[in-house]
């Protein structure tokens, strides 16, 4: 199978799209909208000078703000690509030795078991073609009382208004083609609860990040919704069977409604954490 103009990566169904440049756009206006939110999460249960191993880092832009935080804790971070790590290690090359990156496969961690006390996981699970054994091996490689902080990112819990077009239409109806084209779960958030339980893991919570017009600023919004068109119009055309004009337009509305004053936008971003 290929996607895009490239093949697709056995364990990354958006493996293009990952390595694109918008990615890093992407990873740094995410992060901007959600730490304000997500830090307190990680102050219910500090890792001190614990390990901390980061699923799919990127290019480092919450490992860097946990170092910082954590000042005697230790981290490593994994990526498939290896130009985001790059960019991870001269952002974090501050910390020294204290903070470490590798490529590794979310798939495949290659970490002996119960190596961790805390595992970070974001933005990745609903990319990956099989997210149960994505939180199998996070399982596997956390200590007995270790814990799993994981965003996983679901479709179905973004709209906007005004739009021209049916912008939930868009949200309701696109995202699950695309993801049966690609073999991944664009809706995976909703199914956390089952997975972890699967897996026997304890304490499951979930908070919603609450990514809108109202908490986050317009133009950090906006960029989100560009790094997404950037990166995902040319396979969404592709793999859902929609025009790039149409995927234009709708892209086009939404960003404007973000920045308008008058319109209101939002993303739910659920973030479940867990105990080992």
């Amino acid at each position: 199978m290929t996607q895009g103009n490239g093949p697709m990566h056995p364990s990354s169904s958006q493996a293009k799209e990952m390595a694109d440049e918008s990615m890093v756009r992407n990873l740094a206006a995410q992060a901007e909208a959600i730490w304000p939110q997500e830090e307190p999460i990680f102050d219910r249960h500090p890792v001190g000078s614990g390990s901390v191993l980061d699923v799919g880092c990127g290019t480092a832009e919450i490992t860097e703000r946990l170092a910082t935080k954590y000042p005697k804790a230790t981290f490593v971070g994994v990526d498939l690509e290896e130009q985001h790590l790059e960019r991870a290690r001269k952002l974090c090359a501050k910390f020294g030795s204290r903070i470490r990156f590798q490529v590794g496969d979310a798939l495949a961690l290659p970490f002996d078991d119960a190596q961790f006390d805390l595992v970070v996981c974001r933005h990745l699970i609903q990319a990956v073609p099989d997210a149960p054994k994505v939180l199998a091996e996070i399982r596997r490689v956390l200590r007995p009382g270790g814990r799993a902080h994981v965003i996983a990112e679901d479709y179905g819990m973004l709209w906007c208004h005004p739009t021209e077009l049916d912008a939930d239409g868009f949200w309701q109806v696109i995202p699950p083609r695309y993801a049966a084209a690609v073999g991944c779960d664009l809706h995976i958030g909703r199914k956390m609860y089952t997975l972890l339980s699967n897996l026997n893991m304890n304490e499951i919570a979930v908070d919603y990040m609450v990514v809108d017009t109202l908490r986050v600023p317009r133009d950090t919004f906006a960029r989100i919704w560009e790094a997404w068109r950037d990166g995902f119009s040319e396979s969404i055309s592709q793999q859902a069977g929609i025009s790039r004009e149409e995927i234009a337009q709708r892209f086009r509305e939404m960003i404007d409604c973000a920045r308008d004053p008058r319109g209101y936008a939002l993303w739910q971003v659920p973030l479940w954490t867990a105990r080992k």
